[in-house]
């Protein structure tokens, strides 16, 4: 899996909204890239401009302080939140969350990337691939983040030499291709001085592709896997005596996944019960199909029983219900996940009782190999976990559908969200040369 130069220009933009996250070590430069991409974009109005103060140093707006906005941050010069901030371009909209760069926070890296279309993995060229670019590389994968940049910075600082950056880049190369990361783009830049971030810069004239800003505008937005199966949680049911569409019972949600059309042969999990998809309304207005991400009302032929919480698939096409739950865990919550806890969990919009059965492995500091058996996962901490509900779940793998592949764990007596999930088989890590691990090719996975 080659890293790539992306083109520099003759395909028209993707206008669909991007999700995308930053991640990097501490001090790699996050924050600033985060703020130059705002200032670049005439997304800062001046009061806020005016209101961040100075750069150390003199020279322009510390733009770092766009982002990082708690005052702990301030005083320690780290990022410690996920800070999400809104911009556009006349060719897109965006959606960048800024995640922590400290190994404590890893966890929040996940939180900020788990809605991600692509990643951006900051390095600095001077230090290359360290320890936190494999975690953020190894979450990116393990999330099947669709894109992921490899943003090299600081290139001022190294006089903008192209066989450090190449060197680099190649070293990124190998690890992407032992995680099975589809698609790498490295640029070179400097968030500080702007080279490559906003507009090509003529101090990297050896670079031949676009500056990050155009590469986000024009990378296709994640579409849902071709051919994929309808996925319809019911979240609402309209009854007829309030404000049912056409005097009938309704069942509002958002489709997960998928394309469902009036004349559709349905099944309702967990009941099984099957009926005909007699109408569809988006807005009010009928139509005569929605697909994935629109929020609709749908109309069913037969008096089936429905409630919050029921799934809606094309009858043939159901996912299995299952009571016992295989999933990767990223642990969230400050007390640690045991073996034995009972939990809460929230896949779409069903919550069940459940209890978490085993842990059989946790993932290492790297979380490129796997300890077994260790009865806990700790906060920030990645590992397989057995769940046994209460009641039937009809999830799809994560890697088919990152919409209805995920779950939630959730503490049952105060609600807080303890675990993030993901459902079906996953990457299983083997040693190799020299103690490191790589992952299997994908007819070698196993069902975690």
């Amino acid at each position: 899996m080659p890293i790539t130069t992306p083109p520099t220009g003759g395909a028209p933009a993707d206008t669909a909204l991007l999700r995308f996250a930053l991640a990097g070590s501490v001090d790699d430069g996050k924050s600033t890239l985060a703020g130059r991409l705002l200032y670049g974009s005439a997304s800062v109005l001046a009061d806020q401009l005016a209101a961040i103060g100075a750069a150390p140093g003199g020279g322009g707006p510390d733009l770092a302080l766009l982002t990082d906005g708690l005052r702990a941050e301030r005083e320690q010069g780290i990022t410690i939140d996920v800070a999400y901030r809104y911009f556009g371009t006349p060719r897109r909209r965006f959606v960048m969350a800024d995640t922590p760069g400290h190994v404590e926070y890893t966890r929040n890296t996940v939180t900020g990337a788990s809605t991600a279309d692509l990643v951006v993995i900051l390095v600095d060229v001077r230090n290359g691939v360290v320890a936190q670019t494999r975690r953020h590389a190894a979450v990116a994968a393990l999330l099947r983040t669709p894109h992921v940049v490899l943003a090299v910075n600081k290139m001022d600082l190294v006089d903008y030499d192209e066989g450090a950056f190449a060197r680099v880049a190649r070293e990124f190369t190998g690890l992407a291709r032992a995680l099975g990361i589809p698609e790498t783009t490295a640029i070179p830049l400097s968030a500080l001085l702007g080279d490559q971030v906003v507009t090509p810069s003529e101090r990297l004239s050896w670079y031949d592709g676009p500056a990050l800003l155009h590469h986000l505008e024009s990378v296709p937005a994640a579409p849902e896997p071709a051919g994929a199966p309808a996925r319809f949680p019911v979240q609402y049911v309209i009854r007829p005596h309030t404000a049912a569409p056409r005097g009938r019972r309704g069942y509002a949600g958002r489709i997960a996944a998928g394309t469902l059309r009036v004349g559709d042969r349905v099944t309702v999990l967990p009941s099984g019960s099957t009926t005909t998809v007699s109408g569809i309304d988006a807005l009010g207005v009928p139509v005569e199909r929605a697909s994935a991400p629109q929020s609709v009302t749908l109309l069913l032929a037969d008096e089936v029983d429905v409630a919050r919480g029921d799934l809606i698939v094309p009858a043939g096409q159901e996912p299995p219900l299952t009571r016992t739950l295989e999933v990767t865990a990223c642990h969230l919550h400050e007390r640690p996940l045991c073996r034995g806890d009972r939990v809460l969990v929230k896949h779409t919009t069903r919550t069940v009782r459940a209890l978490v059965a085993d842990i059989p492995a946790r993932r290492g500091p790297s979380l490129l190999d796997e300890e077994p058996a260790p009865d806990r996962i700790d906060a920030g901490g990645i590992g397989r976990v057995v769940l046994h509900t209460a009641e039937p779940l009809a999830p799809d793998a994560y890697r088919d559908s990152r919409r209805t592949g995920s779950l939630l764990l959730i503490d049952p007596d105060d609600g807080s969200t303890l675990t993030a999930c993901m459902a079906g088989p996953g990457p299983v890590y083997r040693a190799g040369p020299a103690g490191t691990r790589t992952a299997p090719d994908d007819e070698e996975e196993e069902t975690l």
